[in-house]
């Protein structure tokens, strides 16, 4: 039996692998919402303070490169766990309020997993509610 050759037309579509990914260009929306985030970083107290201002500087570096905005940065300082984490006792705490997309979060959050200097991090989104109660 000889196989003819498969040519893509119209009426005559590629084949299609059932079990792989239907491919579609990126989504881009014409209304940016950049919706706000509190971003809590927990850093090794370990580790120097400039390399933990290093990192800092790199976690905005990667919000202001995926079109979001920082806000405030409260440095809390060393504090006390409630228990070990990484067999560790305490750590330097930083807050970040920021502004973006959810690609914004998707890019710190993974840029915070892979620090080697951080040991926690979460990121929590702001109830619209909550920002125009202090807006007001």
């Amino acid at each position: 039996m000889i196989l003819s050759q498969h040519t893509a037309t119209v009426e005559n579509p590629a084949p299609r692998d059932p079990w792989g990914p239907v491919l579609r260009g990126p989504v881009r929306r014409e209304d940016k919402h950049m919706r706000h985030y509190e971003a809590v970083i927990i850093f090794d107290t370990a580790v120097e303070p400039q390399a933990i201002q290093a990192s800092l500087d790199r976690a905005l570096g990667v919000i202001n490169d995926t079109e979001g905005t920082t806000g405030d940065i409260d440095r809390w300082g060393r504090r006390p766990f409630a228990y070990e984490v990484k067999h560790k006792r305490e750590g330097y705490y930083v807050i970040v309020s920021f502004t973006g997309e959810p690609v914004t979060v998707a890019a710190i959050d993974r840029f915070l997993g892979l620090a080697d200097e951080v040991l926690r991090h979460k990121i929590i989104r702001i109830p619209d509610a909550a920002i125009a109660a202090k807006s007001a």
